[in-house]
């Protein structure tokens, strides 16, 4: 008895010192891909097989908690990353579609009946970022690949200026190719994207996050691989991938560079594309996999490394004559609010998270920079706002239980909302359980376009997730009327307390009738030194809102354009502070039937595009 008490408390012993051995902060890779679809990737097939191989992200799944109901914060790229990277959700943040920075107007001045609201072009530069609380923390922060988190790809700010201590942001293989149907990558040494001993071409960007890790694996890393695949171009310099897959879909391999019309997943170009993505994945994992961790001796770097694995969007299926990949059984695809808009792939692993889970517990890419400030004890930076919940709990003891996860409340999360009020979806949207509904903003003057969907997504089965109808294709508006209304209400009441901003009705649109007759008109306007007073008429609809839309270096290559509050004051006047250094600035007028009224007037988007004239040519000159 005695003996064995001692052989008990050994291996107690040895467990606890081996506990305390494992580093105290664990390592994050966080890997974003860009357009990557739901049903891109082959451990996430439903319905029909993809004829995408992913060998390597789908043993990843194998490993961790693979998540069938993860959704992107936007249905579109930069309002993701910068959720991701702030963890504000987009409508909080101002920061709603892709660019940003530019005074609100129509696609085309008679064909757009809505325009979207101005909205952010970029984060804050002070934003504290999860990069940020993580170097605050002791960590090392490195980036590599796409940032797009400002006005244009190299505008300020840029990953060095938001928290990361190392960046490079090479496109790599994903550089345009001249022709997609020639010129393919060789064994010729001089070849930047010469075949390597697999016979996939030379990424840059891999290689970098490789790097990366290479220079920093002896302590605490936090990477942030947001690879370029697999957004377009589509192409493929490989061409014995172009040739495999035409064989295995049927296909006759393209001779001439043109669209691909073909519908479903059957472009052999895009499917090149995802087993590409494949394989630079399974380059990083065999590297964590295969590598002693020097803070940890005797054991693998993967060992105390968390790895997130997601999409920014949902897939894009297509654009003028291309068809690149098909969402089924999801509706529509990235720039949507339907579930092939946002609905993404998402796959966690790493220390203390059981292997071969899946889960069906609903969750976002705002949820990672709080998870991952409690999976690396880092410390919430002060007063700090987070839109997103604490996943560590579900991941670490129970990722079928949402009861898990905990809004800022501390109740368990049963909705999250969308908001998108742009292009042409122009919508917002919310989930609550298992029902959806999408609030259409431009129903008034389109007929086919109803204001409100409802859809029953799943049905909770003694406490399972059934399937009721994933393809949103059956509107319960009409059966469900105090439902749809409830969450209506739900939806206005999130995005109010969010300050969300709203698209406008387009004055000069063709199919709008009489109201458009009646919007303010500016009459005049004087400047006293920062101060400029509007006078105007109001032609029968009161105005309830004028913002400033404002430029701090008009003419410049990057312009970014601002948005400030103006004052209404007494009788049809309107009066405008000048931000210091303004360059140009124009006046929004916004009346009561939520038109938008600009002056001087703002040109449309199809008439800059001719002329190629910056929107300072049109404004007020400050100077």
């Amino acid at each position: 008895m005695k003996y064995l008490s001692c052989l008990l408390l050994a291996f107690v012993s040895i467990f606890e010192t081996t506990a305390q051995e494992r580093p105290e902060k664990p390592n994050v890779v966080l890997i974003l891909t860009d357009d990557l679809g739901w049903q891109d990737v082959k451990c996430y097939d439903v319905d029909e097989p993809s004829p995408m191989e992913t060998p390597n992200i789908d043993a990843l799944a194998k490993k961790g908690i693979q998540f069938w109901q993860a959704y992107a914060p936007a249905p579109t790229c930069a309002p993701s990353r910068c959720a991701i990277m702030s963890g504000n959700h987009p409508a909080r943040a101002q920061k709603t579609h892709v660019v940003g920075g530019a005074p609100p107007t129509p696609n085309h001045k008679h064909g757009w009946t809505m325009m979207a609201p101005w909205y952010s072009g970029r984060m804050p530069e002070n934003e504290r970022t999860l990069p940020r609380a993580l170097q605050g923390n002791g960590y090392v922060t490195g980036h590599s690949g796409k940032w797009h988190m400002a006005i244009d790809h190299m505008a300020f700010p840029q990953p060095e200026d938001q928290g990361f201590d190392w960046t490079q942001s090479s496109r790599g293989a994903r550089a345009r190719m001249n022709s997609r149907v020639r010129g393919f990558a060789s064994n010729a040494t001089q070849d930047p994207f010469r075949l390597d001993e697999n016979g996939f071409p030379f990424h840059q960007t891999s290689e970098d996050a490789l790097t990366f890790l290479r220079e920093n694996h002896h302590r605490p890393f936090f990477l942030y691989y947001a690879t370029w695949l697999v957004h377009t171009p589509i192409h493929t310099r490989s061409e014995r991938l172009l040739e495999k897959y035409c064989k295995k879909l049927g296909v006759e391999k393209p001779k001439e560079d043109r669209g691909w019309t073909i519908e479903g997943q059957r472009n052999p170009f895009y499917c090149a594309m995802v087993e590409e993505l494949d394989y630079h994945m399974g380059k990083v994992f065999t590297y964590l996999n295969n590598t002693d961790d020097p803070r940890w001796p005797g054991h693998k770097l993967s060992e105390n490394t968390y790895v997130l694995f997601t999409s920014d969007n949902g897939g894009m299926e297509g654009h003028p004559g291309e068809v690149i990949t098909d969402n089924y059984p999801l509706d529509k695809g990235k720039i949507s609010a339907m579930e092939g808009g946002i609905r993404v792939p998402l796959i966690i692993t790493g220390p203390g998270i059981r292997a071969g889970v899946e889960s069906d517990v609903m969750v976002n890419g705002l949820d990672f920079y709080p998870t991952i400030l409690t999976l690396t004890k880092t410390p919430k930076p002060k007063d700090k706002n987070l839109d997103g919940c604490d996943l560590s709990d579900l991941l670490r003891d129970d990722p079928s239980n949402s009861r898990l996860v905990r809004d800022k409340q501390g109740k368990p999360r049963n909705s999250m909302i969308w908001h998108f009020p742009h292009s042409v979806a122009l919508e917002s949207s919310i989930r609550v359980e298992g029902f959806k509904l999408i609030r259409n903003y431009d129903h008034k003057y389109n007929s086919n376009t109803p204001e409100l969907e409802l859809y029953q997504l799943y049905r909770n089965v003694n406490g399972k997730q059934v399937r009721v109808d994933l393809e949103e294709a059956n509107n319960l508006v009409a059966s469900k009327p105090e439902l749809a209304n409830e969450l209506n209400r739900e939806l206005t009441s999130a995005l109010n307390e969010m300050n969300a901003s709203y698209p406008y009705y387009n004055p000069r649109a063709a199919r709008i009738g009489m109201e458009k007759n009646q919007t303010p008109r500016i009459i005049s306007h004087e400047r006293k030194g920062k101060v400029v007073s509007f006078a105007y008429q109001s032609r029968g609809s009161e105005v309830v809102r004028a913002d400033l839309i404002y430029t701090l270096n008009g003419n410049q290559r990057y312009e970014e354009w601002f948005r400030a509050l103006g004052e209404l004051e007494g009788e049809n006047m309107i009066k405008v502070q000048l931000p210091e250094g303004t360059t140009h600035y124009f006046l929004n007028l916004i009346d009561r039937n939520n038109f938008l009224v600009s002056y001087p007037q703002c040109p449309d988007y199809a008439t800059l595009n001719q002329s190629k004239d910056p929107f300072s040519k049109f404004a007020i000159s400050a100077r």
